[in-house]
């Protein structure tokens, strides 16, 4: 029996989005922050943090909690939807991600 590509729920799907978005309000490329995670401690190539980021590849724990803090943000915040009135301009400003 083959192998089924396991499917990423609407938390993952959110936990996508929101990597890639505070790593673009950070002024990271995809190589910087693979980098980063590697430095804490958490190897991680660029390719696994761009299949990552569009929902190709499922974050476990150990990645989100190196993501959250090579991104300087609480785990919580790549999990946690931001409140809908929140724009690009404010999302440096919500209580779960810290600047």
């Amino acid at each position: 029996m083959p192998n089924r590509p396991v499917e990423i729920g609407p938390v993952g799907l959110h936990a996508a989005r929101a990597i890639e978005h505070l790593r673009l309000l950070r002024g990271l490329t995809q190589h910087q922050l693979a980098a980063r995670c590697t430095a804490l401690g958490r190897p991680m190539a660029n390719t696994a943090l761009s299949r990552t980021e569009r929902a190709r590849r499922r974050c476990d724990i150990g990645d989100l909690v190196a993501l959250a803090a090579a991104l300087g943000a609480p785990p919580a915040a790549l999990l946690l939807p931001w409140p809908a009135h929140a724009c690009a301009s404010h999302a440096t400003s919500h209580p779960l991600t810290p600047t």
